[in-house]
């Protein structure tokens, strides 16, 4: 798989900022292509978790960082199934990781990654980055999202730190990587 230039610019400027800060969030739009990037990040990386909240992103997440990583080694920490893989690339649900028993069968981590990287500052996320660095003090933290700005108006700030990156949709356009959206109104009489 080969990334996109604006996708290996993002991919340059988080490998940097997880370098000089250990911690950072990268903000790219739906379309963008946030898990390849992920998985081209991840790819440095010898021990990774990856967290999610809902199980159809643990199956997209595991099949796009495979196609960028063939001979992926991955486990799974699921409702479904608990499988740790202490030397490759675990996909974890939130939900599940982050009770007692989860945290406790953790294994340490090069990299904590947080897809929807929003969600970051929620009780269960916050159990789980703090086993991370309980297990490795080391541990460099990756947020991806396209949604920085919570609706509660909480700052994502006191979980990573910096923004590595922000691409906008617009810049995809321009670049062809994106079509520029069409917004459909339906009038509808109201009684």
């Amino acid at each position: 798989m080969i990334l996109r230039p604006r996708q290996e610019a993002f991919v340059d400027r988080a490998l940097d900022a997880l370098e000089r800060h250990r911690r950072t969030l990268g903000v790219a739009p739906t379309g963008a292509g946030k898990t390849v990037m992920l998985a081209a990040i991840a790819s440095r990386y010898r021990r990774v978790l990856v967290v999610q909240h809902r199980d159809e992103l643990v199956a997209q997440n595991e099949r796009t960082f495979r196609a960028f990583t063939p001979g992926l080694r991955a486990g799974r920490w699921t409702g479904a199934e608990k499988r740790w893989r202490a030397d490759g690339t675990t996909f974890a649900m939130v939900q599940t990781l982050a009770r007692p028993a989860g945290l406790n069968e953790m294994h340490p981590v090069d990299l904590l990654c947080i897809d929807e990287g929003h969600h970051a500052l929620a009780e269960s996320y916050r159990r789980i980055i703090e086993r991370a660095k309980e297990l490795n003090p080391d541990v460099h933290l990756l947020g991806v999202t396209a949604t920085p700005d919570r609706g509660d108006g909480q700052g994502l700030g006191a979980v990573y730190g910096n923004c590595c990156d922000q691409i906008q949709v617009g810049e995809l356009i321009r670049s062809g990587h994106l079509v520029r959206p069409v917004a459909h109104v339906l009038r509808q009489a109201f009684a």
